[in-house]
């Protein structure tokens, strides 16, 4: 996994935002994606020069960015980055999870989008499986599959909370909980 860290061109005074980003390492294999992007908040105008900042370096000046507009409650037309316009488009066919960029020099480059609210832990579990080289898995899919994965931790921390509560879980070697009981012992217990 390749991660790169872009600055975006703040207004005087403004601070640096940087953006948060994985990326597929250049290699033959082409996959559904190619990286991910983990943007603050889910205001375009506020996260897109950053990435664009971010992106110029290795894939040239992005010039075009489509979105679903089912992730993004505002989806401006244009916005200004380091003195060019980014064209902002939407697509409702378009992956929810996904987003797509353009440049005129370099192609095309599709990214998992990150929701701005996802822990760190998860973040970086889909960070990292997005930027696999030649994965045939798609965004809504790895969105799909952390979502079980965020679910089956959830269960097994309210599992061993209620487990705590209780003193502890006495178990048999199957996993199948057992009576709390003493065990019985011969005589006065005293051998």
């Amino acid at each position: 996994m390749t991660a790169t860290v872009g600055r975006a061109e703040p207004p005087v005074g403004a601070p640096v935002v940087l953006a948060r980003l994985s990326l597929t390492p250049e290699t033959a294999l082409a996959g559904q994606l190619d990286g991910a992007w983990w943007p603050r908040s889910r205001d375009l105008e506020a996260e897109l020069p950053a990435l664009a900042g971010a992106l110029e370096e290795p894939w040239g000046r992005i010039t075009r960015v489509t979105v679903n507009p089912a992730r993004w409650p505002v989806i401006p037309h244009t916005i200004p980055v380091r003195g060019h316009p980014l064209h902002v488009g939407w697509f409702t066919e378009q992956d929810p999870d996904k987003l797509i960029l353009r440049s005129y020099t370099a192609g095309r480059w599709d990214l998992l989008v990150i929701p701005p609210e996802t822990g760190p832990a998860a973040a970086a579990r889909l960070m990292a499986a997005a930027a696999i080289p030649g994965s045939v898995l798609t965004a809504s899919v790895l969105m799909a599959n952390e979502a079980a994965i965020g679910r089956g931790i959830r269960d097994a921390r309210r599992q061993e909370a209620g487990r705590e509560s209780e003193g502890g879980a006495c178990m048999s070697p199957f996993g199948n909980p057992m009576d709390r009981r003493p065990l019985p012992l011969p005589g006065n217990g005293w051998r």
